[in-house]
């Protein structure tokens, strides 16, 4: 069992960055892929990035890439997601997940954290 939880969201200007972060406990980190997902309101949850779990291959879905980035530090159990150039259609509740096994573009996930509500105002 993995138990995850995600720190970091707020209230940001077009524009602005935030940065998330997701702590986990209960297993070695390094064991698995991390990635994270949003989900607006009134739609359905939105995969955006994810990382291998040694932190050397990031995967970013066509809407953040170039504007977040996917990194880990196994040491600390952590998984952090960089987010700039931040956009009101980012507005979400955003959520770091865990999954055993190797593919960073699989989106099937086993462990869920409780989510961050990150809200973009214009």
């Amino acid at each position: 069992q993995v138990q995850l939880v995600e720190r970091g969201g707020g209230l940001v200007q077009a524009g602005g960055s935030l940065r998330l972060s997701c702590a986990a406990s209960g297993r070695i980190l390094s064991n698995y892929v991390m990635g994270w997902f949003r989900q607006a309101p009134g739609k359905e949850r939105e995969f955006i990035a994810a990382i291998s779990r040694s932190g050397g291959t990031p995967y970013y879905a066509d809407p953040v890439k170039g504007r977040f980035t996917i990194s880990r530090d196994n040491a600390k159990n952590t998984v952090y997601l960089q987010m700039n150039s931040l956009k009101p259609e980012d507005t979400a509740v955003y959520y770091c997940a865990a999954r055993a096994g190797s593919s960073i573009t699989t989106i099937k996930y086993d462990y869920w954290g409780q989510g961050t509500q990150v809200t973009v105002s214009s």
